[in-house]
């Protein structure tokens, strides 16, 4: 079940992440960092329970993690250039 959540908040993370690029809102950006940030967080513990292997794992959440902030990052940046 846990996984499920942490893959819903991935995917929620990403939609939100390219609908805040594409009209940039403080709201949809506190919202993406939250959502990340759950990721983050379930990911961390699933990997502690699940004994899964770190090295696939992190590197997978680095790079979506990666991918998000900096879509995140971008749309705060354009957001400050409208206001």
């Amino acid at each position: 079940m846990l996984l499920l959540i942490h893959i819903s908040l991935a995917l929620m993370s990403l939609v939100v992440a390219t609908s805040a690029l594409k009209a940039p809102s403080l709201r949809k950006i506190r919202l993406n960092y939250g959502l990340a940030a759950g990721t983050l967080a379930s990911g961390t513990y699933l990997v502690f329970t699940s004994h899964a292997p770190l090295a696939s794992s992190c590197t997978s959440g680095l790079l979506y993690l990666g991918f998000a902030i900096g879509m995140t990052y971008a749309a705060h940046q354009r957001l400050d250039h409208t206001e």
